[in-house]
């Protein structure tokens, strides 16, 4: 276990810990269990808060799931067993405004988004963060995957040291006004050590499943959801090859996402890739995998971490344009609305409304921030000045 020195200086708040008030975002998880408890450990006034972000309704919880039913009574109990107060706060109509509405509205214009991050971005570090200093803490601690680290201009994000549970990714939307405010105390530390510690503090959910997928699609499919907030992107439509012929017909764009090749519903046509979604003609454009190839991608409201000012002069970064791929070499400079980059090898299934997030390519560690992928294209390499 984290020693208690360790934890002050991962905390990185000055004072005195007893009087200094922290409140802990607890999902029900083992991860921001162990946040809250190590947090407590080391001295500090620590207040448990769950958000009641969706209603699990008639339909049983999915395993795996977290915010809503048995995560709140989890987290109850294990505020419990740290001896901590515990609140928890309805923010449904915020997460529905701000998570869910965005989620389907992407989807019905052909993209594919990614709600972890808007969920980070504003129900958590905006209206949480800001009900934490209504609470009169100094600081907001979180169960995440990633590392806090002083920099020579201030806080820096890098990825956790467990490159299986970093989370950066879904965390590049953070902005440096945000960075003075939260914690991440796990950032350093393997997941089987989080557990372990969860079984010596006698947390019952220390052998608790990962929340996983989607969390707020508890009954079935997430298009479910898309149709049930935006009936119209369930209209069937034709799905079209690159010269515009008809191949067949789809029951709706939201069932699709670029790259994609299962589900097509085309006998005879395996070799097919989703190239692109039409959602204005309701149209699934496929082909072969070749076409798939993108060099260059256009973002738009991109969080720029590093002091460095981002400009129209090209910096060599790594980008990641998934959650689930390594970051690779490319090329990012501003441009109008946010920024393009070019990849130094082209690659696959680079979807709009997913993101693309920034590294120092040093050492890959210091996230330098990231932006929403409008379209991606091929392109070539320009010189760096």
């Amino acid at each position: 276990m984290l020693s208690v020195e360790t934890i002050r200086e991962l905390m990185d708040l000055p004072g005195d810990p007893a009087r200094t008030r922290v409140v802990a975002a607890m999902s029900g998880g083992v991860d921001s269990a162990v946040a809250a408890a190590l947090a407590a450990r080391a001295g500090y006034d620590v207040v448990g808060v769950t958000l009641q972000l969706y209603a699990s309704g008639a339909q049983p919880q999915r395993k795996g799931a977290c915010c809503a039913g048995q995560d709140i009574a989890d987290a109850r109990v294990a505020a419990e067993r740290i001896g901590i107060p515990h609140y928890v706060l309805d923010y449904e109509a915020r997460f529905r405004a701000s998570v869910m509405e965005d989620f389907a509205a992407s989807y019905a214009r052909g993209e594919t988004p990614v709600p972890c991050v808007r969920c980070n971005e504003s129900v958590k570090f905006r209206d949480l963060l800001n009900a934490s200093k209504e609470f009169g803490a100094s600081a907001l601690i979180t169960g995440h995957y990633i590392r806090r680290v002083g920099g020579a201009t201030g806080p820096e994000l890098h990825r956790a040291h467990d490159p299986r549970r970093d989370q950066s990714y879904f965390l590049f939307a953070t902005t440096r006004d945000q960075l003075d405010f939260v914690r991440f105390p796990l950032g350093g530390l393997p997941k089987s050590e989080t557990r372990t510690i969860a079984g010596e503090l006698g947390l019952e959910i220390a052998d608790k499943p990962d929340s996983q997928d989607i969390c707020f699609v508890t009954g079935g499919r997430y298009s479910d959801v898309v149709a049930k907030l935006r009936p119209g992107a369930a209209e069937a439509g034709n799905i079209v090859d690159l010269s515009g012929r008809v191949l067949g017909q789809h029951a709706g764009v939201i069932h699709f996402t670029v790259g994609q090749r299962k589900g097509l519903g085309l006998d005879h046509h395996e070799s097919l890739f989703v190239l692109r979604i039409d959602a204005v003609k309701r149209e699934i454009v496929v082909g072969p995998r070749a076409a798939l190839a993108t060099r260059r991608i256009v973002l738009r409201d991109v969080n720029w971490l590093d002091s460095r000012v981002l400009d129209a002069s090209p910096r060599e970064v790594l980008a990641r344009v998934r959650s689930t791929r390594e970051p690779v070499a490319a090329q990012v400079w501003a441009a109008p609305g946010g920024a393009e980059v070019i990849l130094h090898d082209a690659e696959e299934g680079v979807a709009p409304g997913q993101a693309c997030v920034f590294y120092e390519p040093s050492d890959g560690g210091r996230m330098l921030g990231g932006g929403w992928i409008v379209r991606g294209e091929s392109g070539r390499l320009v010189a760096a000045e």
